[in-house]
């Protein structure tokens, strides 16, 4: 089977928040060949589909949602293809992974993306990033899918980067399948240890372990988005089975029996207490599908 087609999936189990309704449809891509299929299951269905990976930055809503979603979930094992510095992947390996890889081969330039979780390809689609660093900061090109140009590859510096934003340039539907990066030699015990000093930081100021979406609101310029909710009161503050992180206020967590109705409307809270009393605009780094 190249392209698998599961009808009304359950959002719970495709997000790291783990809440949600079921989607319309889900289309996993098993190989090439399914990306084929893919257009023609766009032509059919004359519906947007929604790219998503492991869903590790996603908030949906409850009941059912018409959406159509594709994510990339090969047959095959995910494994990084090494060339001396140069590293390629596919867009279904997890960043945890790869990050294990380039431990043993000694190879830098990633060790500040350690406790990120998802897919390459998500990661790539958000720019994700902690510490400093981001995924554009170590991309040489990616290998990119859609339904008018098929396969084909893009430099870097030809696409469009930003901070949690990436672009290909047009309004089409896209999908990652491959990414290159370029690294620099390094030894497995420095590549080691700076990652588990990253990890580490991590662990003991955000809820690594809890079932979140990682951040929920950007950084305004100028503006830690947790200290204004810290500052705002949003620290550990509940509702329901939903509530903010006692480590990192920026941090939503379901606790069991969470909702996404509980999450937009503490995020809503949050937002406008922000607002007005420090009269700076929070915009979500969560993606909402509803």
């Amino acid at each position: 089977m190249t392209l698998e087609l599961l009808h009304k999936p359950g959002m719970a189990k495709l997000t790291s928040l783990g809440i949600g309704g079921n989607a319309r449809v889900l289309a996993k891509v098993r190989d090439e060949a399914g990306l084929d299929e893919l257009s023609r299951f766009i032509e059919r269905e004359g519906t947007d589909l929604l790219a998503i990976g492991e869903g590790s930055n996603i908030l949906a809503g409850d009941g059912e949602l018409n959406l159509a979603l594709a994510q990339v979930h090969c047959n095959r094992k995910a494994e990084a293809e090494i060339r001396g510095t140069t590293v390629l992947v596919p867009a279904d390996m997890r960043l945890p992974g790869l990050l294990s890889v380039l431990i043993k081969k000694g190879l830098s330039g990633m060790e500040g993306l350690a406790g990120i979780p998802g897919s390459v390809g998500g990661s790539i689609a958000m720019n994700a990033g902690s510490y400093g660093t981001d995924m554009q900061a170590s991309v040489s090109r990616v290998r990119i899918w859609t339904p008018s140009k098929g396969l084909f590859w893009k430099d870097a510096a030809e696409l469009g980067w930003g901070y949690r934003h990436f672009s290909i340039g047009t309004e089409e539907f896209f999908l990652v399948w491959e990414v290159e990066f370029e690294l620099s030699c390094s030894s497995e015990e420095e590549v080691r240890n700076a990652i588990k000093e990253t990890f580490a930081k991590k662990k003991a100021t955000q809820p690594v372990t809890a079932k979140t979406a990682g951040c929920v609101f950007k950084n305004p310029e100028g503006h830690s988005a947790g200290k204004l909710l810290d500052d705002a009161g949003f620290r550990g503050k509940n509702l329901g089975g939903m509530g903010f992180s006692e480590m990192h206020a920026n941090f939503l967590e379901n606790r069991g029996n969470g909702t996404a109705e509980q999450a937009l409307e503490l995020m809503s809270q949050a937002s406008e207490a922000v607002a007005e009393k420090f009269g700076v605009t929070l915009k979500p780094e969560v993606i909402i599908l509803s």
